[in-house]
């Protein structure tokens, strides 16, 4: 609910309700409207059943709520990257406004700390060597990347031979584990089969791989 929803000439607040710690939902004729902490509550004048001055309506709304979706914004990002997506998920579990949401991501992406391109780069990058095209694609697309950032973050790591072939990948994570084709048993291998599959990668192409180096009569 944006706040403009709520703003009427006369405001009354209606309840303050702890939140968490030191922060307090705050009820402006029986509707959420933004959220406080304890420490603001006097110097702002808010107590039940009294009326919400226009002006200091303002000022929360305006100066108040903005920076701190932004301070927190920065602190998330701090920690890790976060896609556009990701960011207003954080931001809404945080009760900002959606009006706030959004002029917080447009000063994210204005700057540069935004980029669901660079993002997806970095997330073929990294998980290169443990996940499958196929698997990273899908994790990309869950996060709220499209599908045009997608192709252009694939297409980019290509280039710059980010992306190994899937075999070599299945091979690598074999040895990674610990693969013998010499000792492993059916339990062994159906463990495998199972954690390269959760990778990404198809039941066809790990059971090629496995068998190019089993040659104890295993069925897989």
């Amino acid at each position: 609910m944006h706040l403009t929803m709520i703003r009427k000439s006369n405001m009354i607040i209606t309840d303050i309700v702890q939140l968490s710690g030191k922060r307090y939902k705050i009820f402006i004729d029986g509707e959420f409207a933004f959220v406080l902490y304890k420490g603001e509550l006097r110097p702002l004048r808010i107590n039940i059943g009294e009326e919400l001055p226009e002006e200091t309506y303002d000022v929360i709304t305006s100066d108040i709520i903005p920076k701190r979706a932004r301070l927190r914004a920065m602190h998330l990002l701090e920690k890790r990257p976060y896609s556009e997506f990701g960011m207003r998920t954080k931001l809404q579990e945080n009760l900002y406004d959606e009006a706030v949401i959004d002029q917080t991501v447009d000063y994210l992406k204005g700057f540069g700390y935004i980029d669901d391109k660079a993002y997806a780069v970095l997330y073929l990058e990294t998980y290169t060597g443990s996940k499958s095209l196929k698997r990273m694609i899908a994790d990309l697309r869950a996060k709220g990347i499209s599908v045009d950032n997608i192709d252009k973050a694939v297409e980019q790591c290509r280039g710059t031979d980010e992306l190994e072939d899937e075999r070599v990948l299945i091979r690598k994570l074999l040895d990674k584990r610990g693969f013998d084709p010499e000792t492993a048993t059916e339990r062994d291998i159906a463990k495998l089969v199972t954690y390269l599959y959760g990778k990404g990668f198809s039941p066809d192409l790990i059971r090629d791989e496995m068998r190019a180096g089993i040659n104890n009569g295993f069925d897989i």
